[in-house]
């Protein structure tokens, strides 16, 4: 079982910045590919950003493309999710996932195994 810890949530204005981290404490995971997604209220869980093992690869949803940033620190286990000009339909719990060691990275939301509890983002206009 792989524990994730997102923090780095809060309230902000629109056009403002924030930093996402997520963490797996205790665990090396250099071999997992790593993802965000969000779920506003009312709202299926969407896609965000996508990262693979070593970082070379990375992946954004085109409603994000250009303010968010996806990235990685293997030495220090950590995955980032940079928000840039952020817009009120930015709003929502914003989650990390994992796919499962070895897995290659993936857009898509059923083949993450490992889920943090989520961090808030609420911008306001």
């Amino acid at each position: 079982q792989v524990q994730l810890v997102e923090s780095g949530g809060g309230l902000v204005q629109a056009g403002g910045s924030l930093r996402l981290s997520c963490q797996a404490p205790g665990r090396t995971f250099n071999n997992y590919a790593m993802g965000w997604f969000r779920q506003a209220p009312g709202k299926e869980r969407d896609f965000v950003a996508a990262i693979s093992w070593g970082g070379g690869r990375r992946y954004h949803a085109d409603s994000v493309k250009g303010r968010f940033t996806i990235s990685r620190d293997n030495a220090n286990n950590t995955v980032y999710l940079q928000l840039n000009n952020l817009k009120p339909e930015d709003t929502a719990v914003y989650y990390c996932a994992a796919r499962a060691a070895g897995r290659p990275d993936s857009v898509y939301e059923h083949e993450y195994n490992y889920w943090g509890q989520g961090t808030q983002v609420t911008v306001s206009s």
